[in-house]
């Protein structure tokens, strides 16, 4: 199913809220707006708000409440953080928030086991070709992540 692209902030945050509703989720949201404000623009000039093109950027945290915890933080270059159960997924494009929270939810996704060398991998199919796959920590396997494992 083709989805429109995300081309703001904005846009994916409402994104997410109608994967919350169809999923019975509560979610919290903080925007930070300003380069001042936002994570990546450390180099943005003191008090200044815009970036040198003139931009507003904007930031959002969006905290999912349920099993398994899914916290998203979209960032103004068309990318997002996705920590599932403590899981990270870095450099997500926005465009994707959507179909990996569904894939998620949905119970696509698993976590792979290994022999050898031992180790486990949370998979996160997406339709298509694209698959997100994190190496999680033995000692960080959570009661969630437990219960999707496959050997």
């Amino acid at each position: 199913m083709d989805h429109p692209p995300l081309p703001s902030t904005e846009s994916a945050v409402t994104a997410v809220r109608e994967i919350a509703d169809a999923y019975g989720l509560t979610m919290t949201v903080a925007h930070d707006i300003g380069a001042d404000q936002t994570s990546r623009r450390s180099s943005a000039a003191l008090f200044k708000a815009t970036d040198p093109d003139g931009s507003l950027p904007h930031e959002a945290f969006v905290d999912l409440a349920g099993r398994p915890t899914v916290s998203v933080r979209l960032y103004p270059d068309d990318d997002a953080l996705i920590t599932v159960d403590g899981v990270e997924f870095h450099d997500v494009p926005r465009d994707q928030v959507p179909a990996f929270l569904r894939s998620v939810y949905s119970g696509l996704a698993h976590v792979k086991a290994r022999r050898f060398p031992p180790g486990y991998r949370l998979i996160i199919p997406l339709p298509g070709d694209e698959t997100y796959r994190e190496r999680v920590p033995a000692l960080t396997l959570t009661p969630w992540l437990s219960s999707i494992l496959r050997a």
